[in-house]
């Protein structure tokens, strides 16, 4: 079905790629702080794959629709943030990069079981690349593939909130430590204004990868 240009049901099937990608990034935070002894996000009930537990107005509902509205081919946003009690953790200095990895990791891991899972698909089948339901499987891969891995390498840019500052910041000096601090208020707005040059490459080439992983001998 298509409105004005956009096709409805391709904007519905990234959304529900989109959700559960960051159900899944949310849900391996929460997991990974249990993990290393603070049950604080498990018994809030963040670790889930629940959309009712992770969704942020903003970042889940707002920006997706924007996105979709304004035509934009490809969507984009977040969930709310995974909260821990330092306290807790049994290693203060290495736990909290611990678990902000495990977002960016567990998307990895999704971006590349969906390569793997379609070359399983199309090789065990024998589906043929003209059929429909092989260009069907091919979308919702590659969906997942480029959702995923945009999630991850945004997530990983070194600056606080995201989880690429946390990973950062147990491997600097005190100075680069205090540095870190100063840049988190504005974290946000440098990654946006940077984030898309600074991830295109690696991108583009992680993308190209699996998709070559996935379709290798196949068409």
């Amino acid at each position: 079905m298509e409105s004005s240009g956009i096709n409805i049901g391709v904007l519905a099937l990234q959304y529900v790629c989109l959700l559960f990608s960051l159900c899944v990034h949310e849900a391996a935070h929460a997991l990974m702080a249990n993990r290393c002894g603070d049950p604080s996000a498990r018994l809030m009930g963040r670790a889930t794959l629940n959309p009712l537990a992770h969704i942020d107005p903003i970042g889940t509902v707002v920006m997706p629709l924007l996105m979709m509205v304004s035509g934009i081919p490809f969507l984009f946003g977040w969930a709310k943030p995974v909260p821990f009690n330092p306290r807790n953790l049994r290693n203060l200095r290495w736990d909290p990069a611990f678990i902000a990895a495990a977002g960016p990791v567990s998307n990895l891991l999704l971006a590349v079981t969906s390569a793997i899972v379609l070359r399983v698909i199309v090789a065990v089948s024998g589906i043929e690349p003209d059929a429909e339901v092989f260009r069907a499987l091919l979308m919702v891969a590659l969906m997942m593939m480029g959702t995923n891995l945009a999630l991850a390498l945004f997530n990983l840019i070194p600056v606080p909130p995201l989880d690429g500052g946390h990973i950062l910041y147990p491997l600097l000096p005190p100075n680069g430590q205090r540095i870190l601090e100063q840049i988190g208020p504005f974290g946000i707005l440098i990654a946006v204004f940077i984030g898309g040059r600074l991830i295109s490459g690696p991108l583009q080439f992680l993308n190209d990868a699996l998709v070559h992983l996935a379709l290798w001998g196949q068409v």
